[in-house]
């Protein structure tokens, strides 16, 4: 069975990095965005990071520019900008796509393993999806992320156990990840 060790991804540097390196740790994977509504979350995820990662967490940032144009900055500005803005300190890796024919394939096992399955009611809700499909529907049957701020869970065999699209609470990431700890 395939896991998330089985990955390679780029830094902010562009050098190659195998996901094996995080053998052992619970993940936090995100696709990320600088200019998105749901931004601010870098503050409860850098938060998350501080309080875990004595515990065996790591946060792995993955910037995407594929929805709405929302990070078109180039990696170092991104960087800046998370590191000035939110204190950021959990790794940054090279700005990917999540969709289409060039999309990273780690993004396509993450959403091959935990599939879209809405974004939730609400007004709120029900709008980010208008939109999501708009944006979304170049990629056809390889829109596998809906949104910034899409969050997967990993265990520590490297095995992806939940998805957390950007419209659910950061509480409820955070209780399990906590889960995820404690397992």
């Amino acid at each position: 069975m395939k896991s998330i060790y089985d990955f390679t991804v780029r830094d902010m540097e562009g050098k190659e990095l195998s996901l094996s390196e995080y053998r052992g740790k619970v993940l936090l994977i995100v696709n990320t965005a600088t200019g998105c509504g749901f931004t601010p979350h870098y503050e409860p995820l850098e938060a998350m990071y501080r309080d875990m990662r004595d515990r065996g967490f790591e946060i792995l940032d993955f910037p995407c520019n594929q929805f709405a144009n929302q990070a078109p900055g180039s990696e170092d500005e991104i960087h800046k900008f998370c590191t000035l803005k939110f204190g950021t300190e959990f790794p940054q890796f090279a700005k990917i796509d999540v969709n289409g024919d060039n999309a990273d394939p780690l993004f396509v096992y993450l959403s091959t393993e935990k599939p879209f399955a809405g974004f939730g009611k609400g007004l709120k809700n029900a709008a980010l999806q208008k939109f999501s499909d708009m944006n979304n529907k170049t990629f056809g049957d390889k829109a596998y992320i809906r949104w910034n701020f899409t969050k997967f869970l990993v265990d520590r065999e490297g095995h992806v156990v939940a998805r957390f699209e950007p419209t659910v609470d950061m509480a409820e990431v955070r209780a399990a990840v906590d889960a995820a700890l404690q397992a």
